[in-house]
C-alpha cells in the first residue's frame, strides 16, 4: 500500500468528498487519490523513497499541507488529517436531518407591565434541515408551527393570545419558517436568513444560530444540537392589540424575543418509538 491517510473533520465525522495529492520536492505531482465514503485513502501505488508534499483538499473546507517521508518500503502513512471549515464553525455532516420536537424547544419572552416577562412556549411543532455538502451557506431549513399549541401556563391568557387579538388560530393554525440563505457570523457562529409567516403576514426574520456540536443516541441514531434566538416586534404580523396602564406603560411589550433549543436526527424521519 503507497497511501494511506483519513480525513476528518473538527467533529470527527469523515470527509468523503476528499482529494490527496501528493508532490515531490520539485512540485510535479506523483499521485492524486480519492477518499472513499469513509474518509480514507487506500492507494496501492509505491513511491520512491524521499520527502513529499501532501495536500488535502476538499469543497467547503480549507486546506490542508503536510511534510511526509517515504522510506525504503515505498509506503507513505499520512494518519488522520483534519480539515476545518471555511468561513465559519463545524456543521454536522451533510445531509437530512429532522427535528425531534420531544427532545427540542420553541419559546417565547416578552416584557409584561414594563417589569418583568412573560414566558411562552409551543409545544407542538416539526421541520427538517438539510446541510449542504458542497457550500454550507446553501443548507437549508423549513419549520411548522401549531399556533394553537401555545402555553404560557395560564388558561385565560393562553386563550387570548390564541384569539384575534394575537395569534388567531382558527384562521391561522400554522406559523411557518422557511430559510433562504445562510451566511457565517464568526468563529462560532451563523445566522440563518428566512421568512417567517404568522398571523396571514410574511416577514424576513434572521436567526443568530449556534451549533452545538453532535453525538450518539440510545436508540443507534445520531443527534445534532442546535440554539438560536431571533428578536420580532408584534406590529410587524398586524398583532397591534395593547392595554395601556394609567402609568402609560404597556401591560404587554410589543418586542418578542423567540428562544429555540433544537434536537435534530440524521435522516429524513424520526425513528420509530
Amino acid at each position: 500500500m503507497g497511501l494511506t491517510a483519513k480525513i476528518r473533520t473538527r467533529d470527527g465525522w469523515a470527509v468523503s468528498h476528499a482529494v490527496v495529492t501528493v508532490t515531490d520536492m520539485t512540485g510535479t505531482q506523483v499521485l492524486r487519490a480519492e477518499a472513499d465514503t469513509e474518509g480514507a485513502v487506500r492507494d496501492a501505488t509505491e513511491l520512491a523513497p524521499g520527502a513529499y508534499t501532501v495536500i488535502v483538499t476538499a469543497v467547503g473546507y480549507a486546506p490542508a499541507a503536510s511534510s511526509a517521508i517515504v522510506t525504503a518500503s515505498g509506503r507513505a502513512e499520512v494518519g488522520t488529517v483534519t480539515l476545518a471549515r471555511q468561513g465559519g464553525t463545524e456543521l454536522p455532516p451533510p445531509g437530512p436531518w429532522t427535528i425531534d420536537p420531544v427532545h427540542s424547544s420553541v419559546a417565547a419572552v416578552a416584557q409584561h407591565l414594563g417589569i418583568s416577562s412573560v414566558h411562552g412556549r409551543f409545544t407542538e411543532f416539526g421541520g427538517t434541515i438539510e446541510i449542504a455538502p458542497d457550500d454550507v451557506t446553501k443548507s437549508r431549513v423549513e419549520a411548522v408551527i401549531k399556533a394553537a399549541s401555545i402555553d404560557t401556563g395560564n388558561g385565560m391568557r393562553d386563550g387570548h393570545l390564541k384569539s384575534a387579538d394575537f395569534l388567531d388560530v382558527e384562521q391561522h393554525p400554522e406559523i411557518t419558517y422557511r430559510s433562504t440563505g445562510v451566511t457565517a457570523a464568526g468563529s462560532d457562529r451563523w445566522t440563518v436568513h428566512g421568512d417567517l409567516s404568522m398571523h396571514g403576514v410574511v416577514r424576513p426574520v434572521d436567526l443568530d444560530l449556534a451549533y452545538l456540536g453532535t453525538g450518539a443516541d440510545p436508540w443507534g441514531g445520531t443527534r445534532a444540537a442546535f440554539r438560536a434566538t431571533a428578536e420580532l416586534h408584534r406590529e410587524d404580523f398586524a398583532m397591534n392589540y395593547n392595554q395601556v396602564l394609567q402609568a402609560g406603560i404597556a401591560a404587554i411589550g410589543t418586542t418578542l424575543r423567540v428562544e429555540l433549543d433544537i434536537q435534530a436526527v440524521q435522516g429524513d424521519s424520526l425513528p420509530q418509538a
